[in-house]
């Protein structure tokens, strides 16, 4: 897996990174296929804002989240990637069991 971590308006420290990289260990624990991802974590005024996108083979998922602490923003969005790419890991399984339906006709 490729990491990319970025900061727009803001210095990623070392302590950020690795709590950006623990988080997104998750992510590599459900998928094995990730390829690439690339992080911008960035302030604007006083919300924090983290986005991610995750290159998997045959799909690309962004998810972005604003809150007022960067590491709860950092949560939210590990949370909703979590979810995301649940859902396109159930959506392959899925994919084969419909086309033995169409079969027994």
């Amino acid at each position: 897996m490729n990491l990319q971590i970025t900061g727009h308006h803001l210095e990623v420290t070392p302590a950020i990174h690795d709590y950006v990289t623990g988080k997104l260990e998750r992510v590599t624990r459900h998928f094995d296929t990730v390829i690439d991802v690339s992080v911008i974590l960035s302030v604007e005024k006083l919300k924090q804002k983290a986005e991610v996108t995750v290159h998997l083979s045959g799909k690309d998922v962004h998810v972005e989240a604003i809150e007022e602490d960067l590491y709860a923003a950092i949560d939210v969005l590990a949370d909703k990637l979590d979810r995301q790419i649940q859902k396109h890991k159930e959506i392959l399984k899925d994919h084969h069991r419909g086309q033995k339906i169409g079969h027994n006709i």
